[in-house]
């Protein structure tokens, strides 16, 4: 028996490879199937199951053309309705698995056709469980995003999520191993370890949400007080999941389309597309096609996307390294972003030397800045989440969120100039391409963001000043 942890670190995501006396099954595989299909034919081995712990809502699943590749099929828990051909499982079920058995385990409360995987080894004894976003390390499901397909409240779920892990998790064996769907940076809890393996007994004692004195309505309480809201894209994925989708090799053809620069620009006109720029924020700042918004692909470039593209089915065309198009594509097909136009031929440089306008930000470094600002009287605008703020910022500032941003925009006064910065660059600007980009000119942009900052002398405020925080 083996088990191979696969784990991608832009979506915080956790794939499982599990292969025994010739047969293997996946769990939870992303959208590319190749890297899947090369380790079956490396190994030797035939996927007899594809599992599934739940509807996924981060990240559009590989299954389907996982399924239509190898013929396996497709396994969910109970209450799980597709709309295409998958085995629907019942509580306690076994699936063999060479030498091995995985029983199902409905665990209910996240989503309510969540499923955990056990697994029992040659000797019969349980060994791992694949929890899906039942229960992370350090975590639990966040149990708000089914509301509307259950029918249930935040809070109904909650207290089902409680019954699941004291009646189905909790009562396995200490040493059993814990593999969970996420780790930390994903948007399906809210306190994930940066670990991505545990074993129950080490997350009875540190596991917030699984101590044993917790009474069912403490958990509701502490699992659902400072949830934010989920990301836009969620709720499209989830239907993707459910319905299917076009294979990920249609959409990689799209999106490797090389366009020229005047090929490139009637595109745009003509379908209303994104210009999304995948440079380093550094780069790019530099200079830019108008209009286009800068995620970067060395960051969290998938989630970014999603939480800020309010439609999948939005128009994209791309902007990148040369060389990096198919990432760029992959990535974005991770999430559900399937209507790509192309990609700018020879990168941006080819518009450059086409003659095209191009624009800039108005960036400088925290050494300027700290020349340039006067606290109390400058407008500092701070995009960092609530809890990187609350832990320290620059006196004065004001914390506006990135992933909030097509709120708080609106109440810009176009005549007040401002300052805006992240933790290091990266959200900043983004930030700051999409302020361009809906016409704002009246803001400067801080490279190395607070990181930098924090060395220079302005004023700081943290967490213990409380009156500071209040009054923003």
């Amino acid at each position: 028996m083996k088990i191979e942890q696969i784990y991608t670190g832009c979506l915080a995501q956790g794939a499982y490879y599990i292969t025994s006396n010739g047969e293997a099954a996946i769990i939870d595989p992303l959208r590319e199937t190749q890297p899947y299909l090369d380790r079956l034919k490396r190994d030797g081995v035939a996927l007899k199951y594809i599992f599934e712990t739940h509807f996924h809502a981060d990240f559009v699943s590989g299954h389907l053309d996982l399924s239509r590749s190898t013929n396996a099929p497709i396994v969910y828990g109970p209450n799980a309705t597709c709309e295409f051909e998958c085995i629907t499982a019942i509580d306690g079920q076994i699936f063999t698995l060479g030498n091995v058995t995985i029983k199902v385990l409905h665990t209910p409360g996240h989503t309510m056709e969540s499923t955990t995987f056990l697994l029992i080894d040659e000797n019969g004894k349980d060994h791992a469980i694949f929890s899906g976003d039942t229960l992370f390390i350090g975590d639990v499901g966040r149990p708000d995003l089914a509301q509307k397909a259950a029918h249930m409240t935040q809070d109904q779920l909650a207290a089902t999520l409680y019954h699941s892990l004291r009646d189905k998790i909790m009562t396995l064996a200490d040493d059993v191993i814990v593999y969970p769907a996420h780790g930390a940076g994903s948007a399906c809890g809210k306190n994930m370890s940066k670990e991505t393996v545990s074993t129950i007994g080490n997350q009875k004692e540190t596991n917030y949400a699984l101590r044993a004195t917790m009474t069912e309505a403490e958990f509701i309480a502490e699992v659902t007080d400072g949830l934010l809201p989920p990301p836009a894209y969620f709720g499209m994925n989830v239907a993707m999941n459910k319905k299917g989708y076009d294979s990920f090799e249609s959409v990689l053809n799209l999106g490797m389309r090389a366009l020229s620069p005047r090929e490139f620009e009637t595109a745009a006109e003509e379908n209303g597309a994104l210009l999304l720029d995948t440079r380093k924020n550094g780069v790019f700042a530099k200079g830019f096609i108008p209009q286009s918004i800068n995620i970067g692909i060395d960051g969290d470039f998938a989630p970014w996307v999603g939480a800020l593209v309010a439609d999948v089915q939005q128009p994209i065309l791309i902007i990148c390294e040369v060389g990096q198009e198919e990432e760029t594509v992959t990535r974005l097909s991770r999430v559900g972003f399937d209507n790509l136009l192309g990609h700018l031929d020879g990168g941006f440089d080819s518009w450059v030397n086409a003659g095209n306008e191009v624009d800039t930000i108005n960036r400088i470094s925290a050494g300027q800045f700290e020349q340039e600002v006067k606290i109390g009287e400058s407008k500092i605008v701070d995009i960092r989440k609530e809890t990187e703020y609350s832990a320290e910022h620059v006196d004065e500032a004001y914390n506006k969120p990135l992933a909030a941003i097509n709120d708080w925009i609106k109440d810009i006064d176009p005549k007040e100039h401002f300052y805006i910065h992240c933790a290091g660059g990266y959200r900043s600007m983004i930030a700051a391409s999409i302020l361009e980009a809906r016409g704002f000119r009246n803001f400067t942009e801080i490279e190395g963001g607070f990181n930098a900052i924090a060395k220079t002398s302005i004023p700081k405020t943290d967490f213990v000043c409380q009156s500071k925080i209040l009054k923003y």
